[in-house]
This record gives structure tokens, C-alpha cells and sequence, in this order.
């Protein structure tokens, strides 16, 4: 997503390039009207930058007022700023300090054209979607696991009591939900349950042969 205002005040042939560099990534272009430049959706994680395709030496107070009201709005924001001359760069650092903008929060990116900008916007958009996305798939790895172990214990337990096979503690394992090898009851209470669930499919055994 593209704020409308900041496009209208770009040149057209910036606006090209933008939208001919996300097509070729797979990207869509949506004309807005948020708080930011734009925002980046990737791997259900939102990103915000501000970009300043313009600094100017004299009135630069506008552009870090605007970065502490939206950085206590968005959790994961970036300000990308164009500094083509070392004059602009030597404005950035010491207006950088003298409005006492902390390390991180958020992060500036300096950058020495608008492409080389835009070009660093959608890498930051796009490795922090690829994060998430592999935070999320560890997550579910371990749960996996977590599953699997608790199973694998379970059956462990259950055939050891005598007269009990896999067939009977596979029996057994059906009347579970199918999440409760991840619910994090101690070991005791865990294994207790167990059996609760096993003498009670039991005494439905029996009571179904008749014994």
C-alpha cells in the first residue's frame, strides 16, 4: 500500500519505476490514504517506512516530528531517507541527534538515490516476512515434536501394564483430542490422566463382552 499524498508529490517517472519493481516481485500496488508511505504485508507481518525522497537542510523538523508520532503506532517502521550530497548527509546526522532520535527507534536508512531507497525498502519488507514466516514453522516443528514425544511416552506407559498391546493403547489414544499431547500439564498429572482415560476404556470393553 502507497500513500496517495506522498505519490502526488513524486515524479511520474519515479512512480513507474515503483510500480514496474513490484510487478517484477510479485508485489501490487494500492493507492491509499494512510499515515505512512507505505506498508509492506509479508508473511502476515506489516511493515511501515516513511520514505523522504527530499530533505531539506533548513526545515528538517517536520520529518522527525512525523517519525515519533508513527513509530508509537507501528511496531515494525522504517525511515528510508535520499541524501544524494554530503551536505544532506552531514544535515541528516546532526539532526538526527540534535532531535534525539534513539538507535533502532526506529531504524533510518540513508540511501544515496530514490531507486537504491525503493530498492532497500522491499528487501526490508521481504526479509522481514521470510522471518516470520520461518519463526512460525520453527513454532510449529516444536509442537510437532512436542506431539510426537508425548505420544510416544504415552504408549510407552500404557504397554507396560500387563495384558495391554499397542493395539489396546492405540485404542486408548483415540478418545483424545487431538491437541492434548500439547497441554502443559506436569509429568504426573499428565500420565495420570492417562490412565483415568484407560480404565475407563476399559470398564466400556468389558462392559461390552459382557465380562
Amino acid at each position: 500500500m502507497m500513500n496517495t499524498k506522498w505519490r502526488d508529490e513524486q515524479h511520474p517517472s519515479f512512480i513507474n519505476f515503483i510500480s514496474s519493481f513490484l510487478s517484477a516481485n510479485s508485489f501490487r500496488l494500492n493507492f491509499v490514504p494512510i499515515a505512512p508511505d507505505c506498508i509492506f504485508n509479508c508473511g502476515g507481518l506489516s511493515v511501515a517506512f516513511i520514505f523522504v525522497t527530499n530533505w531539506d537542510c533548513q526545515n528538517c523538523e517536520p520529518i522527525f516530528s512525523r517519525v515519533k508520532k508513527l513509530k508509537g503506532q507501528f511496531a515494525n517502521l522504517y525511515v528510508v531517507v535520499s541524501l544524494p550530497t554530503k551536505e544532506q548527509n552531514d544535515s541528516f546526522v546532526h539532526s538526527y541527534f540534535k532531535y534525539g532520535m534513539e538507535l533502532g527507534k526506529p531504524t533510518f536508512v540513508p540511501v544515496q538515490d530514490l531507486e537504491m531507497g525503493f530498492e532497500k525498502i522491499v528487501k526490508i519488507a521481504h526479509s522481514r516476512g521470510t522471518c516470520k514466516r520461518q519463526d512460525a514453522l520453527s513454532k510449529l516443528k516444536a509442537e510437532r515434536k512436542q506431539s510426537v514425544q508425548g505420544m510416544d511416552n504415552f504408549l510407552r506407559v500404557v504397554t507396560s501394564i500387563p495384558g495391554i498391546d499397542n493395539h489396546d493403547a492405540n485404542a486408548v489414544n483415540s478418545y483424545f483430542p487431538s491437541n492434548y499431547f500439547k497441554i502443559p500439564y506436569n509429568y504426573f498429572s499428565r500420565y495420570f490422566l492417562h490412565l483415568c482415560f484407560l480404565l475407563s476404556y476399559l470398564g466400556k470393553q468389558k462392559a461390552n463382552h459382557n465380562f
